[in-house]
C-alpha cells in the first residue's frame, strides 16, 4: 500500500453545493472548475500518472486576491487545500481529494531586470519559461534538471540543478517572495522582512503559506554552453562509475557531471555520463579531455548547445502522465559494493524506461553554512535516484516491489534525503532531509500555520 497524505480534521466533501461555488465564482477573477467541467480532468492531472485525486473545486487564480479568496473559502468550509505550480512533485501533492486545489497555471508573469540582474516570476512559471526570459539578456539562475518543473516547488525544496556547483541551489538565489498565509494575510518576505519565514521557505517547502511570486538573483550564463551525454556498454558500467567517483570531486565549479543507468530508445541498457561545462567555451575540449580519454563510449553526444537546450536535455525521459514511483537518498561514498548492488538490481529492471541517476553536490552549494537556510544537506555527497517509470497500470505492483527491494538494499548506505525527491510513503524520512534544522522549522510552522492548514506537502508538523 502507498499512504496518501492526510492531516487535520478536514471535511471530506465529494462535491460542494452549487450555490457556494457561485458565491466563490463572484469573488474570483480566475476560473472555477468543478467535477464535470470541460477542463476539470485535464487540470487535476499532474506529472505522475499514479495520482488520480479529485478536488471538490479547482480555483485557477489570476492574482493574489484570488488566492486569498480560495484560502478563506477553504477555511470557512473546512476543506483541505493543495497548491499546484508546475504539478511536477513525485508525490502528487499539487492535487487533493475532496478539497480546494489552487492552480497557478494562469499566473506566469515574468519581469527581468538586466541592470540589477534579478527576475521576478509568478508562481505558475516553469523553468523553461523563466530560462527563456532571462536568457534574452544572457542571464540565468539555478533551475532543475527537467525544464517543465515549476519554479516554486523546486525552489521551496532547495533546488538542485545544472548550475548548483557554480551558483548554489535555487533557494540560495532566492532574494524575496510574496505569499499568502493560512489566515489570508499577504506577506512580503526577504532577509529583512519576516527573516525567520524567509529562512524557512528556502528548503522547507510549502508548509508556511501559498507563494504567489518569487524574485531571484541572476548571473551571466550562456547563451552557449557545452553539454550532452556519453554512452557506455553495461560491461563497462563499474569502470565508468569508478572513474566518475574519482574524477568528479576534482573538477572545477564550472563543470557538472551527472551519471546514470538508462536504456537507449531501442531498449539496450547503457551507462551514461552527462557533463556540462559553463566556463569559457574555448576551454571546453581541454576540460572534457579526461572524460573522453578514460574509455571508448559507444556514443559521444557532447558538444556546444544553447543553455536553454541543455535545460531541456532530460525532458524527453520524463514525460508527463506516465506512472512513477521513486526512492532517493544522499550517500557519502560511492563504494564498489554500492555500485555492484545497483548493477545487480538493474539486471532485473521491470521497465526499460526506468533510469537510476546520480548527482554530486560540490562547489558553491556545499560552501554555504547548513544553518543559513532550511536546506541543510550541503556536504559533498552523492544523490542517487531510483526513478521507476512505466505505463501499464497492471504493472504497478511489480514496479513498486522492485523499487522497494532495490532501495532496501542501498538505504543502509544513505545519510539523508533531498526533500523534493520524497515519494508518498516517505513521511518517516522527512526529518533526515533537514537534520538539525528540523526543530527550528517546526517552531516556524507553529508560528505561521499552527493548525497545519497547509498539509498537502512534505509536511512539517507544528511543535
Amino acid at each position: 500500500m502507498i499512504t496518501e497524505p492526510t492531516n487535520g480534521n478536514f471535511a471530506e466533501a465529494i462535491a460542494i453545493d452549487g450555490t457556494l461555488v457561485e458565491e466563490l465564482r463572484k469573488k474570483v477573477t480566475g476560473n472555477i472548475l468543478s467535477p464535470g467541467h470541460d477542463h476539470y480532468d485535464s487540470t487535476r492531472a499532474v506529472w505522475n500518472g499514479m495520482i488520480d485525486r479529485k478536488p471538490a473545486v479547482i480555483v485557477q487564480c489570476k492574482n493574489t486576491e484570488d488566492v486569498v479568496h480560495a484560502i478563506r473559502f477553504a477555511r470557512e468550509h473546512n476543506l483541505k487545500v493543495s497548491i499546484r505550480g508546475g504539478g511536477h512533485n513525485i508525490a502528487g501533492n499539487a492535487v487533493c481529494d475532496a478539497g480546494v486545489m489552487i492552480d497557478f497555471s494562469l499566473m506566469k508573469k515574468i519581469t527581468v531586470d538586466p541592470i540589477n540582474k534579478t527576475a521576478t516570476a509568478e508562481a505558475g512559471t516553469i523553468w523553461n519559461e523563466l530560462d527563456a526570459a532571462t536568457q534574452e539578456f544572457g542571464l540565468a539562475t539555478t533551475g532543475g534538471t527537467v525544464s517543465e518543473t515549476g519554479i516554486t516547488g523546486l525552489t521551496l525544496g532547495g533546488g538542485i540543478g545544472w548550475l548548483m556547483s557554480m551558483l548554489g541551489s535555487a533557494s540560495d538565489n532566492l532574494l524575496s517572495a510574496e505569499l499568502v498565509t493560512a489566515t489570508g494575510e499577504i506577506i512580503h518576505t526577504d532577509k529583512d522582512n519576516h527573516p525567520d519565514l524567509f529562512w524557512a521557505i528556502r528548503g522547507g517547502g510549502g508548509n508556511f503559506g501559498v507563494i504567489v511570486s518569487l524574485t531571484f538573483r541572476l548571473h551571466p550564463i550562456g547563451p552557449m554552453v557545452t553539454g550532452g551525454m556519453l554512452l557506455y556498454p553495461m560491461e563497462l558500467a563499474k569502470q565508468v562509475m569508478q572513474f566518475y567517483r574519482e574524477f568528479v570531486p576534482t573538477t572545477p565549479d564550472e563543470l557538472v557531471i551527472f551519471a546514470g543507468f538508462i536504456c537507449t530508445p531501442d531498449g539496450i541498457p547503457v551507462c551514461a555520463l552527462l557533463p556540462s561545462w559553463f566556463g569559457p567555451q574555448e576551454e571546453a575540449e581541454k576540460i572534457l579531455a579526461p572524460i573522453r580519454a578514460f574509455a571508448s563510449p559507444i556514443a559521444d553526444l557532447v558538444g556546444p548547445l544553447p543553455y536553454t537546450q541543455l535545460q531541456k536535455f532530460l525532458d524527453a525521459a520524463a514525460p508527463k502522465g506516465i506512472r512513477r514511483y521513486w526512492k532517493s537518498g544522499f550517500f557519502s561514498e560511492l563504494s564498489d559494493e554500492l555500485i555492484d548492488i545497483q548493477i545487480q538490481h538493474l539486471q532485473t529492471r521491470p521497465s526499460p524506461i526506468t533510469p537510476v541517476l546520480f548527482f554530486y553536490l560540490k562547489g558553491e552549494i556545499t560552501r554555504i553554512n547548513p544553518a543559513d537556510t532550511a536546506f541543510s544537506n550541503r556536504q559533498q555527497h552523492w544523490d542517487i535516484d531510483i526513478i521507476t517509470q512505466w505505463t501499464d497500470p497492471t504493472e504497478d505492483e511489480k514496479n513498486i516491489r522492485w523499487t522497494r527491494n532495490f532501495w532496501n538494499e542501498i538505504q543502509p548506505y544513505s545519510n539523508g534525503v533531498y526533500v523534493n525527491h520524497l515519494d508518498r510513503d516517505d513521511a518517516a524520512r522527512l526529518s533526515s532531509a533537514y537534520g538539525e534544522n528540523y526543530l527550528r522549522l517546526r517552531k516556524i510552522k507553529t508560528q505561521y500555520d499552527p493548525e497545519n492548514f497547509f498539509c498537502m506537502n512534505n509536511n512539517i508538523v507544528p511543535s
